[in-house]
C-alpha cells in the first residue's frame, strides 16, 4: 500500500508589490577614459613586443600585464546595480553586495558613498563632478528667476538642476527606502575581494622588478 502527500505549494510573490528592473549606474566618461588607455597600451605593448631587442619585449609584457588589469579596475569594472532585493558596489579591488535591510545611509559630498555596518565605502562608478553641480546650481538659479532657457535634461527623466551624482543618490535612498523599511527584510553584507584584477597586477609588478633587477 502506497501513499502520496501533496507537496505544500511554494509561496507566491504578492501581486501588490511591483517589481522594477534593475538599475545599473556607471560613468560613461570613466569607460571611455578606459577603452581609450587600454588600446593605447595593448598598441604600444605590443609594438614593443615585436620590434624590440633584448629585455624589452619581456619588460613590455610585464608591464602591460600590470597595466591593463589597473585600468580596467578603475575605469571598467565600477559599477552600481540596484535591485528590488540589494544593492551591489563593484569597485576597483572589492564588490560589496548588501541587502537593502543593512543599509543605513547614503551620502553624496566629495565623493559618494554607502553606509553599512557602520563601516563606508565609497561609489567609484558615481564619481562626483564640482563642474556638474555648479552647472546644476546655475540652472536652479536661471529657474527660480523664471528663465524659459532653463530646462530639464534631454535625457528622460533628468534634471538640469541636480548634479548626476546627486540624482543617483536621490534615486538610492528612495530605493533604501521603499525596500529596506519593512518587517522581516533581511540584513545581510558580503564583501569579496577582486583576486582576478589583484593578482594579474602584482605578478606583472614582481616580474618586472626581477627583469630590471637581472638587467
Amino acid at each position: 500500500m502506497t501513499s502520496s502527500e501533496n507537496p505544500a505549494p511554494e509561496p507566491q510573490p504578492d501581486p501588490g508589490q511591483p517589481k522594477y528592473a534593475e538599475r545599473s549606474y556607471r560613468s560613461a566618461a570613466g569607460v571611455a577614459g578606459g577603452v581609450i588607455m587600454l588600446a593605447i597600451t595593448l598598441w604600444l605593448g605590443i609594438d614593443a613586443i615585436v620590434r624590440g631587442t633584448g629585455n624589452t619585449p619581456w619588460l613590455a609584457l610585464a608591464l602591460m600585464l600590470l597595466i591593463v588589469p589597473l585600468v580596467f579596475a578603475f575605469t571598467l569594472r565600477p559599477v552600481v546595480r540596484a535591485g528590488d532585493d540589494r544593492l551591489l558596489v563593484r569597485n576597483p579591488f572589492r564588490t560589496v553586495t548588501a541587502s537593502w535591510g543593512a543599509v543605513e545611509g547614503l551620502r553624496s559630498g566629495y565623493s559618494t558613498e554607502l553606509f553599512v555596518e557602520g563601516k563606508k565605502y565609497q561609489l567609484w562608478a558615481v564619481p562626483v563632478s564640482m563642474r556638474a553641480r555648479k552647472r546644476a546650481a546655475r540652472a536652479r538659479t536661471r529657474a527660480a528667476a523664471g528663465d524659459p532657457g532653463a530646462t530639464p535634461g534631454s535625457r528622460p527623466g533628468a534634471d538640469a538642476t541636480r548634479a548626476w551624482s546627486d540624482r543617483v543618490v536621490d534615486e538610492l535612498r528612495e530605493l533604501a527606502e521603499r525596500h529596506g523599511g519593512g518587517e522581516g527584510v533581511r540584513s545581510e553584507v558580503t564583501v569579496r575581494w577582486a583576486y582576478e584584477v589583484i593578482a594579474p597586477a602584482v605578478a606583472g609588478a614582481v616580474v618586472m622588478i626581477v627583469l630590471l633587477a637581472i638587467g
